[in-house]
């Protein structure tokens, strides 16, 4: 009896604190249902998006809205639906593509949930959308993984990747932490055969979110900046000895190049984030815009060097 209630005890200590019902309850309001227009009403139309709805949550005061690109599919109107039911006609302000990023605004004052960074692996976050256009639900997981990349889904990624059940519909949602801080953008679903939760989704990380919707206010796209050099993932073979990306290509004149990177240089890490693959770089980098500087660790001839590239329109 003694073992199993000690047992009991250290398998209790190991698990993530519950989250605050309140706090997430809280966060619910800040997140709408997201209704595209296509051409012909809400209804689907053949060779459109599968999902009729979509969800958004507002990121900054005055109406903003985030959501997935792919929401509102090619629409050019868009409601968003409040959680008492009404409606109100939102203007798109921008779509980034590459990151499946959208800004939305509508003539709300909905509060803006506090925003934090993605919480660790093991953590308990619940995620709030629009599940199969049902209305606003949460369901609750923990983080599976952060910084996840090269899932497929987009061009540019990091992912916070959760058990939180996620379904059509949530898209453009929010995972909260346990405080109901928001710290991700309900963004993919990984499936095999059927488009429905099996425990692996994916949110993007607030950091990537904020930078990319802030650019969408202010300028109606984003601005990055770019380094000029094409990377490769290392073989098997180079596995066996090292990880990280392989500078296969660079631009004579660009940024790389001119901050000393060479051709066959392994990128280990850029601005302190790991690189086990192109993807990972990427992510980092596209956290810049043109001419800030990028710090990025590489090995040469296998000694490890620091360059700091300024990156380039």
């Amino acid at each position: 009896m003694r073992i199993w209630l000690i047992l009991a005890l250290s398998i209790g200590l190991l698990m993530p604190p519950p989250a605050k019902a309140g706090a997430v309850a809280d966060a619910m309001v800040s997140v709408v249902a997201v209704l595209p227009d296509w051409g012909g009403g809400y209804r689907r139309q053949p060779g459109q998006p599968e999902e009729p709805e979509g969800s958004a949550v507002a990121v900054m005061p005055g109406g903003y809205f985030a959501t997935n690109a792919h929401v509102l599919g090619p629409a050019t109107k868009v409601d968003v639906r409040l959680p008492d039911g009404q409606l109100r006609a939102a203007i798109i302000l921008g779509r980034d593509t590459r990151s499946d990023i959208a800004l939305l605004k509508a003539p709300v004052d909905t509060p803006v949930p506090t925003i934090a960074a993605a919480p660790p692996a093991g953590a308990q976050v619940c995620a709030i959308g629009n599940a199969f256009g049902l209305g606003i639900s949460v369901s609750c997981g923990v983080v599976s993984a952060t910084r996840r990349t090269n899932t497929g889904f987009n061009v540019i990624e990091d992912f916070i990747q959760t058990d939180a059940a996620v379904n059509p519909g949530a898209s453009g949602g929010a995972l909260v932490d346990g405080h109901g801080r928001l710290v991700g953008l309900l963004s993919a679903i990984f499936t095999k055969q059927s488009d429905a939760n099996i425990g692996v989704n994916f949110a993007t990380s607030s950091a990537l979110l904020m930078r990319v919707v802030s650019d969408l206010r202010n300028l109606g796209r984003v601005r990055f900046g770019k380094t000029g050099w094409m990377l490769r993932p290392l073989s098997a073979e180079d596995r066996r000895k090292a990880s990280g990306a392989r500078v296969a290509r660079l631009d004579p004149a660009g940024a790389a190049a001119g901050a000393g990177v060479k051709t066959g240089d392994l990128v280990h890490q850029v601005d302190g984030r790991d690189v086990h693959r192109p993807s990972d770089a990427a992510a980092a980098l596209y956290m810049h815009r043109p001419g800030e500087t990028a710090a990025v660790t590489l090995e040469r001839d296998g000694k490890p060097l620091e360059i700091r590239i300024v990156l380039s329109e």
